[in-house]
């Protein structure tokens, strides 16, 4: 893909109701939200949801390794990796704006040891071979304006990202359950992963559904997953207990 100037990409706007800011890309759709009087906490459902993907992993390893985001929005994940879970960092946004509007309106705090935001094309950084084997956290969020489909979708793109992932690692991606895309966006996902390592938690209601998938992932039992997602639930302020009602292998 070519680099885009500024002025090719949606104008970023602001706007907040009932002490919620929201982010919008040249459209109502929203794409992203925080809360002003809890900025650490995640507010939408969705990206509550794929946060879920922390089930998959052991709690000795809860707060160790790499998260990556592609795809800013209002930098929740960003800075939730960043803070709470305190993971080193890495967020990856084409449009310029986006990042000034979650360093001015969002919290988004500026670059240091454990974070770097990036103004690159989130398919041309995921395939480097240097990033091969060493991202133990990966959230995909690609829509633009129109929420129409991910941008990138391809299974050479998903194959990219199932090699930067470490052992162990997991991918969750934000797709929309109701549209037509959504089962050939699943299908590329599984091509990539193996359909052991690929998973599906409830849509929400407006019809977001969030895809897990691990590169060599072993799901524990019952009781192992319990007590992880009441360690989430206790230490995160996230409902874990919820989300083990929600998935299902896809």
């Amino acid at each position: 893909m070519s680099r885009s100037t500024e002025d090719d990409l949606p104008m970023v706007t602001v706007s907040e109701h009932a002490g919620v800011r929201y982010l919008h890309l040249d459209s109502p759709w929203v794409q992203g939200a925080m809360r002003l009087s809890k900025p650490d906490a995640v507010e939408l459902e969705y990206v509550r949801r794929m946060l879920a993907c922390l089930l998959w992993r052991p709690l000795d390893d809860m707060r160790v390794g790499r998260a990556v985001q592609l795809g800013l929005g209002a930098a929740a994940i960003t800075r939730f990796t960043h803070g709470p879970l305190g993971l080193d960092t890495t967020a990856i946004e084409l449009n310029p704006a986006v990042i000034r509007a979650c360093r001015m309106c969002f919290r988004l705090p500026t670059d240091g040891p454990r974070l770097r935001v990036l103004c690159e094309d989130a398919g041309s950084w995921i395939a480097r071979t240097e990033h091969a084997g060493s991202i133990n956290l990966l959230h995909v969020d690609l829509y633009d304006h129109e929420a129409a489909a991910p941008v990138l979708d391809s299974e050479a793109f998903y194959a990219h990202c199932h090699a930067a992932l470490a052992p162990g690692g997991v991918m969750a991606v934000n797709l929309f359950g109701r549209l037509s895309s959504f089962e050939h966006s699943a299908q590329r996902i599984v091509q990539a992963f193996g359909r052991d390592q690929v998973w599906r938690v409830q849509a929400t209601k407006e019809g977001n559904t969030v895809v897990v998938a691990g590169r060599g992932v072993v799901v524990p039992g019952r009781e192992e997953l319990t007590q992880r997602a009441r360690w989430i639930e206790a230490h995160l302020g996230l409902p874990a207990t919820k989300w083990l009602r929600m998935i299902r292998p896809l």
